[in-house]
């Protein structure tokens, strides 16, 4: 089983201002691949806070989404908390999420989004909209398992992928 936390970043979320929908649509489709949700949080956009959070989660379940602070905006630094956390980077996961933005808006270049690794934990940022992270999400989602697998060392994930 693989536990996950949801981390929204959002000031008017953190407040009760905004309802926050796209931290549901990680939660509903994270259900396709069995993922169970341990950890769930909407804090606002704040560097230190979020690197806190992600650091926290990350001692407790095997992924970490993030939701919010990928912009360009004055306040979207959730990639620099990720970048402080993460011990390796997985530019794979990004450029994926990136190119799949691409087809539905030339915004998507606007998106500083990321993914890597904190010890055993897998940690993705994903846009603030819910359409943008259902969009990025589908992308990377029937990865998540097998990656998992292998940042805990089953090896043997990568045999039988080469079997195939």
């Amino acid at each position: 089983m693989i536990r996950a936390a949801i981390l929204t970043l959002s000031d008017k979320g953190s407040r009760g201002e905004r309802e926050d929908k796209s931290g549901e649509v990680i939660h509903s489709m994270l259900t396709e691949i069995d993922v169970t949700v341990t950890a769930y949080e909407v804090i606002p956009d704040e560097k230190e806070l979020i690197t806190k959070k992600l650091f926290e989660f990350a001692d407790t379940v095997d992924l970490v989404i993030t939701t919010g602070g990928t912009g360009v905006g004055p306040r979207d630094v959730t990639p620099e908390a990720t970048r402080a956390v993460i011990e390796k980077e997985l530019p794979g996961f990004a450029e994926a999420m990136r190119m799949e933005g691409l087809k539905h808006t030339p915004r998507a270049m606007g998106s500083r989004a990321l993914a890597g690794i904190y010890k055993q934990t897998l940690i993705i940022n994903l846009p603030g909209s819910p359409k943008g992270v259902a969009e990025n999400l589908a992308v990377v989602l029937p990865v998540i398992p097998h990656t998992i697998s292998l940042i805990k060392g089953n090896v043997s994930e990568c045999a039988k992928d080469r079997e195939k």
